[in-house]
């Protein structure tokens, strides 16, 4: 009978089986103890190796003291605070929103090690039910603070029947080595429509790790834009689950990465009733030694006809360098569907950079037009115009280095 060998753990999964047993999680630190974090050998975390990457885990975040200054601020939004896992005191909230609080965490259960772990650490979930539509935009400001510390929070989102809304979340905090583990579920009802955005400004000694649940209903419409600008080892899962005819997803991402960063956005996107479509588009931009990974798969079910779903992603490399990964995958089951994925990479166009330097443009400003013009296509969608504008001023941040 062949024997398996017992896997050698490392500093950070030892810490997390004893973190897990302190809090009663006992199930899943005997997944720890057995498997580890995932490798290579683990499909979906091929380019990113959490066992190699993740060297340390701090102590579990205690009640901040106090808070940073917010890392985006979006005039006229209305704004929640969670720090270190516990929601804040809240101000009145628009007309329709409601603003409350669960034990627990908000993910379905899948099998996947960032999922279990939110579960078994997030202490409360803030709720928010949108009754009607909702003009301001909703931020939540999820912040790590203090010393190094090791956050896990999670936030469920319920949007009824032709509500509409837009909704910001940023992840940052103080300038210290934290970990987080941030969890969002978000279920659409019948033809509501939906902006969400996610935009992670941690400090670059933070790990940031994000997974988003989305279950659309019929007629709804979710638009997405996870942006990558902070954090050394970033990762956020996005889990959509199209159940409702005419249910359309815009699933979009962008991956800015410097040297000695590693983001990686991974989708698994389900297609699981008739009359369904979506078009994930996803944009990297790396520069010096930064990797950017971008994961996508469309799962269409046996019965899910008439689908119509196309992922795309977008590789710019300003420097030799660089690395970009990419890995697009279909795995369909129905016969009567239109669905396609494509992937390209390449440098900045030496035609159009000639052009603009001809005409007495300085070089470093015309590959700052040119990078603003790659991305564009992900923010021009976003119609509210305080909040497109706080979202080009976290790109031309990044252009310029600061």
């Amino acid at each position: 009978m062949r024997q398996t060998m017992p896997v050698r753990l490392g500093a950070a999964e030892d810490t997390l089986i004893a973190q897990l047993k302190s809090v009663g999680a006992d199930a899943t630190a005997e997944r720890i103890t057995v498997a580890g974090l995932p490798t290579r050998r683990v499909e979906s975390y091929h380019y990113t190796d959490l066992k190699t990457l993740l060297r340390s885990i701090p102590p579990l975040a205690q009640a901040a003291n106090e808070a940073s200054a917010p890392a985006l601020r979006v005039p006229g939004a209305y704004q929640l605070m969670i720090a270190n896992g516990v929601i804040q005191s809240t101000s009145t909230a628009p007309a329709g929103v409601i603003v409350g609080k669960a034990a627990g965490g908000v993910l379905t259960t899948r099998d996947d090690v960032l999922v279990h772990l939110n579960g078994a650490f997030a202490r409360e979930s803030l709720t928010l039910t949108l009754e009607n539509s909702v003009d301001p935009v909703i931020q939540i400001d999820r912040r790590s603070e203090g010393e190094a510390a090791h956050v896990a929070d999670s936030l469920k989102v319920f949007v009824a029947d032709g509500a509409s809304a837009v909704i910001l979340e940023t992840f940052s905090g103080s300038d210290a080595a934290h970990v987080g583990n941030h969890a969002t579920y978000m279920a659409l009802g019948k033809n509501a429509v939906v902006t969400h955005i996610t935009v992670d400004l941690s400090p670059r000694a933070a790990s940031h790790f994000a997974s988003n649940e989305y279950h659309v209903g019929e007629g709804a419409k979710l638009r997405t834009l996870v942006i990558h600008a902070g954090a050394g080892l970033a990762r956020t899962q996005l889990f959509p689950r199209y159940e409702g005819a005419g249910a359309h997803g815009d699933i979009t991402g962008l991956n800015l990465v410097v040297d000695g960063q590693h983001a990686d956005i991974t989708m698994d996107a389900s297609h699981a009733v008739p009359h369904t479509s979506s078009q994930p588009l996803f944009k990297s931009v790396a520069r010096g030694r930064g990797k950017s990974v971008v994961q996508g798969k469309l799962v269409v079910a046996r019965d899910a006809q008439k689908t119509d779903a196309k992922f795309m992603h977008q590789g710019l490399m300003l420097s030799d360098e660089a690395e970009i990964l990419s890995k697009p995958e279909l795995e369909i089951y129905a016969d009567d569907v239109v669905c396609g994925h494509g992937s390209t990479c390449g440098k900045l166009d030496e035609d159009s950079m000639f052009y603009l330097t001809s005409r007495g443009i300085p070089k470093a400003e015309a590959e700052t037009m040119l990078v603003r013009g790659f991305i564009e296509e992900l923010v021009d969608p976003i119609e509210d115009e305080a909040l497109a504008e706080a979202l080009h001023g976290i790109v031309d941040g990044w252009l310029l280095g600061k």
